[in-house]
């Protein structure tokens, strides 16, 4: 066979191939671009939503919301006491929110885990998100503190960043983004959930200093069957029965509907509920 026809042959052959390559590599990119068009829509949907709520519950709710664009069911907010030592309220306005597994709350809760979290003492000396698993395997942290990550992860969270909120006064908040999936957090992800985090922070201490303490207080639906239970006469050991959870989360559940509804009591805040008509029976 002629060479030249060889060469040519070859040719032709290899076009289709560089061809397809070139699609593909556009087609990625092309995803590329959809996936980050449209994480930048929903960011813009997530500030117009915010825009002038200034219940601390509806604002974390909208942030639940837009984490789970990126996979992430589990978020928690929380400031630092003074000392430094551990996540719990420090004023009126600076509240603990959680939406993590209620095995974990209560785990975490009952092994006084604020003492060893190393999310806590990385987020000290960060300004920038972080993921858990830099944490993990940075050599100065301890096997407790991995203990910590591997035991979390037993309940769904596999995964996870935190965003540390410093603000000018020297007081520090913390915001964690977990997942069940065990891959690492692409860049643009940790980015939007830090700006995310860094909003919902500022429209926080905002509605700290407006006179939005009148508004309707936001129950989660676990909080609203514990409390319509409540109202019905039932004992957290029945509600938990009812419900198929244990009488401390129960317990825990209730506990958060008297500090939203800033009553002392289970049976006030039933009322407060029922008069608010965010419960019916």
């Amino acid at each position: 066979m002629d060479p030249r026809r060889i060469t040519a042959v070859s040719q032709i052959q290899g076009l289709p191939t560089r061809m397809s390559d070139r699609f593909l590599s556009a087609s990625r990119m092309h995803c590329h671009d959809a996936a980050s068009e449209a994480f930048a829509v929903e960011f813009g949907r997530f500030l117009d939503q915010t825009d002038g709520v200034r219940n601390p519950d509806r604002l974390f709710c909208l942030l639940s919301t837009f984490a789970l664009n990126f996979d992430c069911p589990w978020i928690a907010y929380g400031c630092l006491t003074p000392d430094k030592r551990a996540l719990k309220p420090v004023r009126g306005d600076a509240k603990v929110m959680l939406q993590y597994p209620d095995e974990w709350q209560e785990r975490y809760c009952k092994m006084s885990y604020e003492t060893i979290d190393p999310i806590i003492r990385t987020s000290r000396t960060r300004a920038c998100a972080f993921r858990w698993s830099e944490v993990y395997n940075d050599a100065s942290t301890t096997d407790d503190e991995r203990r910590f990550f591997d035991e979390a992860a037993t309940f769904g969270m596999n995964s996870g960043v935190s965003v540390p909120l410093h603000d000018p006064d020297g007081s520090l908040a913390i915001m964690n983004f977990a997942q069940a999936g065990e891959g690492e957090f692409a860049n643009r992800t940790i980015n939007y959930l830090q700006l995310a985090a860094l909003h919902f922070h500022l429209r926080l201490a905002k509605s700290a200093n407006s006179s939005g303490s009148g508004e309707t207080p936001a129950l989660s639906p676990r909080e609203k069957e514990c409390i319509v239970w409540t109202a019905k006469g039932k004992s957290s050991w029945e509600i938990g029965m009812i419900l198929g959870i244990s009488t401390n989360t129960v317990n825990f559940h209730i506990k958060n509907v008297m500090r939203k509804t800033d009553t002392g009591s289970r049976t006030a805040a039933a009322i407060k509920a029922l008069r608010a008509r965010i419960i019916e029976l």
